[in-house]
């Protein structure tokens, strides 16, 4: 059974993400979120610091149960097409509930500053466990069981679900079907690239891919961006 404070916290993720949707994200305040849930303001302020924060935890929460739902479908031997499409739908079906959402989280999301981005520090743990995930897929895939496969394999796969994913909040087909469909067309083509890196010039290509991976992984010190 949930203690108090999850019950609390819970509650405060669940009115915040109904106010977004129904009064936009900017109109949407800590003040009115705590009044909504039925707690005091200085309550709301000791479980999240502020709307961002409630935005990471919805972030967070996606992220785990994609997981859950993806693991137990995954075929051991299978394809990796199959396996990246058994992912990349589950990922969907995940964010579905939140589609309405999508175009706050977008936005929210957008600066690399912001904790809310998935390349930001804040965030490290739920990427790094849908990192993981694709690692998995490569594990239990034929073809790319080995694990000899490059370490940053799994983070461009991550970053392909990154793409479904903006694709899907941008989305205004019926139960977003060409987002569907993209998975259907993007997983095949991507099994076949991953495999040409199996063969000299394909090796290749995928060596200057992960150097470029590996150039915008470090932060530029003359770009005032990133500070």
């Amino acid at each position: 059974m949930a203690t108090k404070s999850a019950r609390t916290r819970e509650l405060l993720v669940d009115t915040a993400l109904r106010l977004f949707r129904e009064r936009g994200y900017e109109a949407t305040t800590m003040r009115l979120i705590a009044a909504e849930a039925g707690v005091s303001q200085g309550n709301a302020y000791y479980y999240f610091d502020g709307k961002d924060a409630l935005v990471h935890e919805l972030y967070v929460r996606i992220q785990e149960e994609h997981r859950e739902r993806a693991l137990p479908l995954l075929r051991d031997g299978g394809g990796l097409a199959e396996n990246l499409a058994t992912v990349l739908h589950t990922g969907v079906d995940t964010m579905a509930p939140y589609h309405s959402f999508g175009t706050t989280m977008l936005h929210v999301a957008l600066s690399r500053s912001s904790s809310v981005s998935p390349f930001s520090a804040e965030s490290a743990a739920p990427r790094a466990a849908a990192t993981a995930l694709m690692d998995r897929v490569l594990a239990l895939s034929r073809g790319t069981r080995s694990a000899s496969h490059h370490p940053r394999l799994p983070e461009l796969l991550w970053l392909a679900y990154l793409g479904v994913t903006l694709h899907w909040v941008t989305d205004t087909s019926p139960e977003q079907r060409r987002t569907r469909r993209l998975v259907d067309g993007l997983a095949p083509i991507i099994a076949h690239t991953v495999a040409l890196t199996r063969l000299p010039v394909g090796r290749r290509l995928a060596a200057d891919v992960y150097a470029l991976v590996d150039r915008l992984s470090i932060p530029d010190p003359t770009d005032r961006s990133e500070s």
